[in-house]
């Protein structure tokens, strides 16, 4: 009895959080479990509406383009504004709107369904509402985050948010293939319209001592100006901007023949394809838990032309891959290479972007790096989608690919990248803001 219990203690405390572990922070722990509620139903739309798209509605490669360029449209009209915007608000009441907003709109495609209105266009128009809420609740949501963990942390933050979106990655995919085969493609979207409501109640929940600082001379175009010349007079963010831009184009690129090259060339189901997802779960658990180390080791700058690279092989692994089993190998591996290398990317960007921004610019820098990355990402969506209908669909894969591997080798020639060894500090107001007060974030609560 006493070596199963000393056992039982010791399987404990290997598996403990550490004293300073930010999990062991009550504010932060809610906004974690919210992320991770999330997570696990925005797994069934990432399954749900292309299946919905590409089997119930047989839309063509160049429409699955149209309709994933319509989610990055918003980003391109709106950032900018929702920017100027989100630095004069509160930001945790717009992260708590936008989660409901987000429910009753995937609500919309079973609705329409049941109704005999499902189409292409409701398609593009729930695509576009989508995109449009992310632009600013997205927003709103990463700043959040800068409110309640100090800068220093924001690594092992970024890394441990990816956490909670890898695990709800290795067992969505599975649920969403299931649910998708039981109820259909639309009608379980109605679980993500759930779960979305759950965390905008998890979200309530959060204190955030946020001070803002109000300027009786703010004028918008002004404002808007002030946010672009910062990220414009800084290099590191100038870099940052073109690197994960053109990342993005080759990513939408791979993204939009990725489910069709699934179901049209390797014969897979809804729940197949759910199981295949699985493998793109447990390679973001690996970088999430092993991301934090690796930027330590390397710096944040190096590990983003590594992440690049993985996702770039993973692309020309699954266009080279036969359509049998080794194909079906080939798709699963190649998601797991995405899985992977999207981590690592993002929680080194995040990390970099936010590190170096003082405070009262927080949200017109994020709302314009988000602008200047998925500017490339509609015309990508858009060359994958005519590649895949007149070369065929290999061929996307090889852009995508090809055009990863070479901006892994320009990006790690960069010296605004390469000499990024440890997170920087802010950069000093100066003409962007001079009225604006810099204040730390807020303490966290202990348990």
């Amino acid at each position: 009895m006493n070596t199963t219990a000393q056992r039982l203690f010791q399987w404990r405390q290997r598996f403990a959080l550490d004293a300073d572990d930010l999990l062991r922070q009550a504010t932060y722990r809610r906004l974690w479990t919210s992320i991770l509620v999330s997570s696990l139903g925005g797994q069934v739309t990432v399954l749900a509406l292309p299946l919905t798209a590409a089997v119930l509605l047989h839309a063509s490669p160049t429409q699955m383009g149209l309709l994933t360029a319509m989610e990055i449209a918003p980003f391109v009209l709106f950032s900018l504004p929702s920017g100027v915007w989100l630095d004069r608000v509160r930001k945790l009441p717009v992260y708590v709107g936008g989660e409901i907003l987000l429910a009753l709109t995937v609500a919309s495609v079973p609705l329409a369904w049941v109704l005999g209105l499902l189409t292409m266009p409701w398609l593009y128009g729930v695509a576009f509402l989508l995109g449009t809420v992310f632009t600013t609740a997205g927003s709103a949501a990463q700043i959040v985050l800068t409110q309640v963990v100090a800068r220093e942390r924001l690594v092992e933050a970024h890394a441990k948010n990816a956490l909670a979106s890898s695990g709800a990655e290795v067992v969505g995919p599975g649920l969403a293939g299931l649910l998708i085969r039981l109820l259909g493609a639309p009608v379980a979207l109605l679980v993500d319209g759930l779960m979305l409501l759950w965390s905008a109640w998890i979200l309530r929940g959060i204190r955030v001592d946020e001070r803002r600082t109000h300027r009786a001379d703010a004028h918008f175009w002004r404002d808007l100006g002030e946010g672009l010349r910062f990220v414009g007079h800084t290099r590191l963010l100038v870099a940052l901007a073109a690197v994960v831009g053109c990342w993005q184009m080759f990513h939408q690129a791979a993204m939009v023949v990725n489910i069709l090259f699934a179901t049209r060339v390797l014969g897979l189901d809804g729940q197949q394809i759910g199981g295949c997802f699985v493998a793109l779960g447990a390679g973001t658990v690996l970088a999430s838990v092993f991301g934090n180390r690796l930027s330590r080791r390397i710096g944040p700058g190096p590990s983003l032309p590594l992440a690049i690279a993985v996702c770039g092989a993973g692309w020309l692994l699954l266009a080279a891959a036969p359509a049998n089993r080794l194909g079906v190998a080939a798709f699963a591996l190649m998601l797991f290479a995405f899985g992977v290398g999207a981590v690592l990317i993002f929680i080194n960007f995040l990390a970099l972007r936010q590190a170096v921004t003082p405070e009262p610019l927080l949200g017109r820098m994020t709302s314009t790096m988000r602008w200047l990355i998925l500017l490339p990402a509609g015309p990508g969506a858009l060359i994958g989608g005519w590649l895949g209908e007149h070369l065929g669909l290999r061929a996307a894969l090889v852009f995508a690919g090809v055009g990863g591997l070479l901006l892994s080798a320009v990006s790690a020639s960069l010296p605004a990248i390469r000499g990024v060894r440890v997170l920087p500090q802010p950069a000093g107001l100066g003409e962007f803001g001079s009225e604006a007060t810099l204040h730390a974030p807020p303490a966290l609560e202990r348990t």
